[in-house]
């Protein structure tokens, strides 16, 4: 996303309501909620309440308590214990599905494509399996829904710069990416999908597609049988093991590195991901300002005196970003939202869709397809569409 993209979304909500719309009345938007469960992801709720040109139809959660806590926040929205029955009475425009446990979005995404929304905005990870993304996509295919994934930092005007400093050479030739998780008391599977999900959908920015993967799923450094099965947390479905080492190819020829360790992250690190070139190295701390950095020389080239990471706006390298009030915009979705209501006035897809999701859903879903059939490289698309690990 250029800077000029990235400035037109700060500014899309005013021209979606001049446009295209019934002026009669404010875009309507319902959320959903469920709290113990996912409860409302982070601030999917109360964002809405920053863009006064919509107005919130309605709220949903089965728990009557995390119900009546949410209306309190959302300035006494609505409230329904049922989202399919505020759907139909509501109405609304576009949905909010804010859970961040992922078994519930499939239907939560088809009930709204069956009640006429035209836009969703949807926590990520996007869903557990292929066969889920594939009939959400189909869904939204037919109804013309537009759907937007919460990964905020796909909407960041420095990943402009960034891709630009690979496309110009200024990072020299790309010889690797390497990316890891959080590597909490999450670390393997968990971390991939709950961490590594933002790590694999900014990674083909600068790889192109990735087309093969070579992995294997570990606890406490043996390799994972179905005797190590569990269902897992969030709603992710059948996962085992506490580490995981992938290799994935990619359109470019660029080999990408990921890995996962339960206790090997430190909080100061965050997570994120490093493209390594042959004149330097660029970092991306996920959900951290600046984004981006840079440190210049050949990153196998020993050297007695210091280098220095620098910034990376959008204005440059170790320029101040001349994007105004950019930590709000990206860690407050505004620029997401922004980007999706201009993506339904203007028909088209939404900076992160759901076809990014569901190739988000399928990098993970290739790691365990592969340590599944022994660490073997196994092509993308996957023919598995469902839990690879079911059939371990």
């Amino acid at each position: 996303m250029n800077r000029r993209t990235f400035l037109r979304s700060g500014i899309a909500l005013s021209a979606f309501i001049s446009t295209g719309w019934d002026k009669s009345r404010p875009l309507s938007v319902a959320i959903i909620g469920h709290t113990g469960r996912g409860n409302y992801g982070h601030g999917l709720d109360t964002l809405w309440l920053e863009f006064p040109e919509l107005s919130i139809a309605g709220v949903a959660d089965p728990d009557p308590k995390g119900l009546e806590a949410a209306r309190v926040r959302l300035k006494g929205a609505a409230g329904f214990a049922d989202y399919r029955k505020m759907l139909e009475v509501q109405k609304p425009d576009l949905l909010c599905i804010a859970p961040r446990h992922i078994d519930q979005h499939r239907d939560m995404a088809l009930a709204a494509c069956a009640a006429g929304v035209k836009g969703i905005y949807m926590e990520k990870p996007f869903c557990r399996t292929l066969s889920e993304a594939d009939e959400i996509l189909q869904a939204c295919g037919k109804t013309g829904t537009k759907i937007a994934l919460a990964h905020r930092n796909r909407y960041h005007p420095a990943l402009a710069t960034a891709q630009n400093l690979v496309e110009t050479g200024t990072l020299g030739q790309v010889l690797e990416v390497r990316g890891r998780g959080k590597e909490d008391h999450r670390g393997g599977p968990l971390d991939l999908w709950v961490l590594g999900s933002h790590v694999l959908n900014l990674i083909p920015l600068f790889t192109g597609n990735l087309t093969a993967c070579s992995a294997g799923i570990y606890q406490d450094g043996k390799p994972i049988t179905r005797a190590d099965l569990r269902e897992g947390e969030e709603g992710i479905g059948k996962t085992g093991g506490n580490s995981l080492h992938a290799r994935f190819e990619s359109e470019k020829g660029i080999p990408v590195y990921i890995d996962s360790r339960q206790g090997a992250g430190v909080a100061a690190a965050n997570f994120g991901f490093q493209v390594i070139g042959t004149k330097g190295i660029m970092d991306i701390r996920i959900d951290t300002e600046p984004l981006v950095h840079v440190i210049m020389g050949h990153p196998m080239h020993p050297v007695t005196g210091t280098r220095q990471w620098l910034p990376v706006t959008s204005g440059g390298i170790n320029q101040p970003e001349p994007v105004d009030g950019i930590t709000a915009a990206i860690a407050g979705h505004h620029a997401a939202v922004g980007d999706l209501l201009a993506a339904v006035q203007e028909n088209r897809q939404p900076l992160c869709s759901g076809q990014e999701g569901r190739a988000t859903v399928e990098a993970i879903s290739a790691v365990f397809e592969s340590h599944r059939l022994g660490g073997a490289r196994v092509g993308l698309p996957l023919k598995t569409r469902g839990n690879p690990l079911d059939l371990l």
